[in-house]
């Protein structure tokens, strides 16, 4: 989970700053310049790395090396992160098909 707030917070710091007078659109939490696509990169990245650590620990609970306890929080942060990534994903594809039907 931490991984995935860590990028939704990068994400908001940076529409703050867009948002702000004088606000740099690109300006991360770090001071950084981070682009959009860079911020999305990462996100992804922290979702691919919640679902391997869901496997391992559903792997290591078969094994018998790991608790039901840690199976489950792994799953549902894998799931919440997934979902997170899917509802981003239709509203880039809502404001796409929004642009795209605008008369020229």
């Amino acid at each position: 989970m931490t991984g995935s707030v860590g990028a939704v917070s990068t994400a908001l710091s940076a529409y703050r700053a867009a948002t702000q007078p004088g606000g740099d659109a690109t300006a991360g939490v770090t001071g950084t310049a981070d682009s959009f696509g860079s911020v999305l990169t990462r996100a992804m990245q922290g979702a691919v790395e919640a679902g391997h650590q869901a496997d391992t620990a559903s792997t290591q609970a078969l094994t018998g090396q790991g608790s039901v306890t840690d199976v489950v929080l792994a799953v549902s942060k894998a799931e919440l992160t997934l979902q997170t990534a899917v509802a981003v994903r239709d509203k880039v594809v809502a404001a796409y098909q929004d642009i795209m039907r605008m008369p020229i």
